[in-house]
Formats: structure tokens, C-alpha cells, sequence
């Protein structure tokens, strides 16, 4: 397997955890020095749309999902040991449920939306 910066390791870690906040940051250290990496930016961009849809902001998630799903497109099917059909997979799920008629609910009635699927993403060895 190939080495990756420690931060990504603890990056399967967090997203497996579903804090989507510290996934943000590790991925955003690593990218800010390989910002070329649009594979790094894509994964730093649905962990934001997971995080943003997690408090009511749908907009803002469907927008970062939609941005995720364009910058994982060069890299698949497979790059730094991720399975981007499976996250493909997984994005489109998404974007179909986030509702597209509304922006914003209210903290207390984010239990109100849709539920994401339930994804689970593995680091794997190179193919």
C-alpha cells in the first residue's frame, strides 16, 4: 500500500465516526499543499456537504455535493487507495434525496429531512 500523509489515514477514521468537521480539516491540510489534487478537494467537499446538511444548511450541501461529484470524475474508478465508483455511487444517492426545494431548515427540525444513506469508506490497496 502506498504512504499517504498521516492526516489522511485519520481521515477513514473520522469519516467512519461521522464527524465531517475534523474530516474537513485533515483533508484541507493535505490539499493546501497539493492544491493540483482535485481528487483531495472533491472528498474535502462532500465531507462539507455531509457537515453542512448534518445542521439545515440544504443548500449548501446540495451545492457541495454537486462540486464534490465534478472533482472526483478524473479520478475514477479508483485513486489514493478510494473506490470513487463506490463514492460516486454514494454522491449520487445523496443528490437524489437532498431536497431540491428548500435552502435552509431550522437546527431543531434537521431530524425533519431526509436521511443520507449510511456509507462506510475503507481505505484499499492500489489496483
Amino acid at each position: 500500500m502506498a504512504d499517504y500523509p498521516l492526516e489522511y489515514y485519520e481521515f477513514f477514521v473520522k469519516f467512519n465516526e461521522g464527524d465531517y468537521y475534523t474530516c474537513h480539516d485533515l483533508l484541507e491540510e493535505i490539499w493546501l499543499t497539493d492544491k493540483e489534487n482535485y481528487f483531495l478537494k472533491g472528498m474535502l467537499q462532500m465531507t462539507v456537504a455531509l457537515y453542512h446538511y448534518s445542521y439545515g444548511n440544504v443548500k449548501g450541501a446540495r451545492m457541495m455535493m454537486e462540486a464534490a461529484r465534478h472533482y472526483i470524475q478524473k479520478y475514477r474508478p479508483f485513486y489514493w487507495g478510494v473506490n470513487l465508483e463506490e463514492v460516486n455511487e454514494f454522491i449520487e444517492s445523496c443528490l437524489a434525496i437532498i431536497p431540491s426545494e428548500i435552502d435552509r431548515v431550522s437546527f431543531d427540525k434537521v431530524n425533519q429531512l431526509p436521511k443520507l444513506p449510511m456509507f462506510l469508506l475503507y481505505l484499499q490497496d492500489d489496483i
